[in-house]
């Protein structure tokens, strides 16, 4: 196994402090995700959380995101990539830090329904946050370095989420209940105020660094004058072009992806009956073969595509929740964690270069709002029915038909994606 992923060597020097500090930003996020967001559905779970109320953990952040990805884009559109981003990264994740005193202000359900609350309210500068970084990402990493970079954030993350997930395992299983989790949360607050700082020092590669045309611009477009007024402000124009496909067939693996969200946390600790060192080190394993994965990611890509390796990587990821249904113990479900961190790594460093393959390198605001918006859509849709599908079919059950339905959605990226 060759690690050529690590190797800065032949990296250009102008481009090196954007890697790096991307890599850095994802660590701490990675810190972040593996403590008190990768324990926030269990945390409520354990606080006597109902399906729905954990769904709505998601939706709504999903139904601001749906609202606001529009308004968003245009905002982005006319500001500075870089700053835009940072400024929004820090407004989102003030949050993280008012997760921590919740237990000594309000009951159990009183807790429940603020995190709701919080949630909503970090959405709102989470949208520009997420149209924005896709942009930046864009914007400060040329083409050819793109596949490289998302395998580097993939084992950087990686890394920093078994060891954060590990630690937090641990102080829930030695620390009383709800001192625990407040202990978790600081840690990634200090993770989200460090992931911004690194965020700060990504910027933009001046215009013609990142891909070079290869033909002389045209002086005018011989197209017809821009839509204007309402049609113009939404830019429905997108909806015409090729990357209509995208939008439907990525709509369809968010949806599918996302209705075990609110399934999963309640199947493990009420079926499964695990407990938080058996979650925490579960997704230590998940995490661990994502690693893995990701450092040969650059090479199947450059192999296969990144349409090919986001088709066939969603179609795989349907082995987990039908085989989780199948568990009976805890080393069946860390059997599966690394059967999943292996296939997740696939899909989360591909699916996002190929849509920006798909994205005018001009234009990317407007169709990045897009993305948005479905991706929102699907978050929202999914954290409802999912629910609602397990309370009607059971757990297990449910949990096979999602696996099923991720089948097709692979199909669907590969055959009209």
């Amino acid at each position: 196994m060759r690690f050529n992923l690590f190797r800065q060597s032949d990296v250009p020097e102008e481009y090196r402090s954007n890697f790096i500090h991307l890599y850095f930003d994802i660590a701490w996020f990675g810190i972040l995700s593996g403590t008190a967001i990768n324990f926030l559905n269990v945390y409520a779970t354990r606080l006597g959380a109902t399906g729905l109320q954990i769904g709505l953990l998601t939706a709504t952040s999903a139904v601001v995101n749906l609202f606001l990805a529009i308004p968003a884009g245009y905002w982005l559109s006319k500001r500075h990539t870089g700053r835009a981003v940072f400024w929004s990264s820090i407004a989102f994740r003030i949050g993280y830090f008012l997760w921590i005193p919740l237990p000594w202000l309000f009951d159990a359900q009183g807790q429940i329904w603020v995190l709701i609350i919080l949630t909503f309210l970090m959405a709102i500068p989470l949208t520009p946050l997420g149209i924005g970084f896709n942009a930046l990402f864009a914007e400060a990493v040329p083409d050819r370095y793109r596949a490289r970079v998302a395998g580097m954030r993939n084992v950087t993350f990686a890394i920093a989420y078994i060891l954060a997930s590990l630690a937090a395992g641990f102080i829930l299983e030695t620390t009383p209940f709800t001192e625990g989790y407040q202990i978790i949360f600081a840690i990634g607050a200090i993770g989200a105020a460090m992931s911004s700082y690194h965020i700060y020092h990504v910027k933009p590669l001046p215009d013609g660094t990142i891909a070079p045309p290869s033909a002389p611009i045209p002086v005018s477009d011989p197209r017809p004058s821009s839509p204007r007024g309402l049609t113009a402000a939404l830019r429905l124009d997108i909806w015409r072009t090729g990357f209509k496909n995208v939008l439907l067939t990525l709509f369809f693996f968010h949806m599918v992806h996302y209705l075990t969200t609110p399934v999963y946390p309640i199947y493990n600790v009420r079926v499964l009956h695990l407990n938080d060192s058996h979650l925490g080190n579960g997704t230590a394993f998940y995490y661990l073969t994502m690693l893995i994965a990701s450092t040969q990611l650059g090479r199947i890509v450059q192999r296969h595509g990144h349409k090919k390796v986001t088709g066939w990587g969603v179609a795989g990821m349907s082995l987990y929740p039908i085989m989780l249904a199948f568990a009976q113990n805890v080393w069946q479900f860390y059997a599966l964690s690394f059967l999943g961190g292996f296939l997740f790594a696939l899909v989360n460093g591909a699916y996002a270069n190929y849509m920006l393959e798909n994205i005018p390198a001009n234009d990317r605001p407007p169709y990045l709002a897009w993305y948005t918006i479905i991706f929102n859509f699907a978050v929202l849709t999914s954290s409802l029915l999912g629910p609602a599908v397990a309370e009607w079919m059971g757990l297990a059950p449910a949990l096979i038909a999602f696996g099923i339905l991720r089948i097709v959605a692979g199909i669907a990226i590969l055959k009209w994606g």
